[in-house]
């Protein structure tokens, strides 16, 4: 008995052991190819220099990190774009830490759970920019006419979460306000409104 024990113990380690190792492996193949990508990229990327010289090469692991520029003011993409078309600022050091709230959703096609058949995103902006005026009249009435997902008290969302626009305006409304836009996110328009 006490064998069988000893030998189902030792069994459920190396499975542990077994399962940790593969993880490692798959953390390191995943950097890897990240390292080979950004390197694809910079040698795809980089302009030729006119030279009379011949020029010699780096070898490959001491290529210089890619660097970032910034976008031009006004040109933002993406989740950081607040509704009137301007980079989301850092929040201030005044924002709270957690707040609950409630969404209203308008997905459209692409985002993220959006059914099959959605409507377009100039569809969706239309319907959340509409919905905006009986949200903050009835959020709970406004919430029934939204997409899956909507819900008038998600619960306790930490800072930092969301995507740069969305988690600015949660974290900047006063308590219980509703937003005076839409914002857009992975999953769709929102219309937030925050409880506490």
């Amino acid at each position: 008995m006490l064998r069988r024990s000893a030998m189902q113990r030792s069994q459920t380690i190396a499975l542990g052991l077994l399962v940790l190792v593969a993880i490692a492996i798959a953390i390191l193949a995943q950097r890897s190819s990240g390292q080979k990508a950004a390197r694809a990229v910079a040698s795809a990327s980089a302009k030729p220099v006119a030279s009379a010289a011949p020029v010699a090469s780096a070898p490959a692991s001491s290529a210089a990190p890619l660097e970032v520029l910034p976008e031009p003011e006004g040109t933002y993409t993406g989740f950081d774009v607040l509704p009137d078309g301007t980079k989301a600022p850092k929040l201030p050091e005044s924002a709270p830490s957690s707040v609950t709230f409630g969404v209203i959703v308008y997905a459209y096609e692409g985002a993220e759970l959006a059914p099959k058949g959605a409507r377009t995103k100039d569809q969706a902006l239309a319907k959340a920019k509409a919905a905006i005026e009986e949200a903050k009249r009835d959020f709970h009435a406004a919430v029934a006419k939204g997409d899956r997902g909507s819900s008038a008290h998600l619960g306790r969302m930490p800072k930092g979460m969301l995507e740069p626009a969305a988690d600015y305006m949660l974290f900047s409304l006063p308590k219980g306000e509703v937003t005076a836009a839409p914002v857009d996110t992975p999953r769709g328009y929102w219309i937030m409104r925050r409880i506490d």
